[in-house]
């Protein structure tokens, strides 16, 4: 025998602009390793983003955005969340793939939604350098739900999103 429950709770906008769009900052330092545990939901993913994320709060950003450790020229995740994004002519939904990035039921549900729209859905490396070939950009995970990404900042260079948000 067991018993069954399920408890709701309102919870407030993660970022305190609200569901508005939020800076970021490719960060260079390194969330997790190769054949590390990146992917696995524990404490040390956590304390490994409290100094990087306090560094890219300071020089105004909500958000850091971390590459990959081995090459540094892959996108891997925000320091909240995934990474989502549209391609250009808006057919497409992209989305790192890497051992390294927390799964996140939040990306997965989007990815049905842009399939059921007749969208197509890459999960794959995405180069740094392809940001500048996307259409929109957002953050998605269970806190940060979809928050849309108004720019990445990546050496000094700022690309914009989001501009009808």
């Amino acid at each position: 025998q067991f018993l069954f429950g399920v408890i709701g709770s309102p919870a407030g906008n993660y970022y305190k602009a609200g569901i508005k769009p939020i800076n970021a900052l490719v960060i260079d330092y390194d969330r997790a390793a190769p054949r590390g545990v990146g992917a696995v939901k524990c404490a040390g993913n956590y304390a490994a983003d409290v100094k990087p994320a306090k560094k890219a709060n300071e020089q105004g950003y909500e958000i850091a955005l971390y590459l990959d450790a081995k090459e540094r020229k892959y996108v891997e995740e925000f320091s909240t969340s995934n990474l989502i994004a549209i391609s250009a002519d808006k057919k497409t939904l992209i989305t790192p793939a890497s051992d390294s990035i927390l799964p996140s039921i939040t990306n997965v549900m989007l990815q049905q939604l842009a399939k059921d729209r007749g969208m197509n859905v890459e999960r794959r490396k995405v180069a740094i350098d392809e940001l500048e070939n996307f259409s929109e950009v957002g953050a998605c995970g269970t806190a940060v739900i979809i928050s849309p990404i108004g720019s990445v900042t990546y050496k000094g260079e700022r690309k914009e999103f989001a501009k009808d948000c």
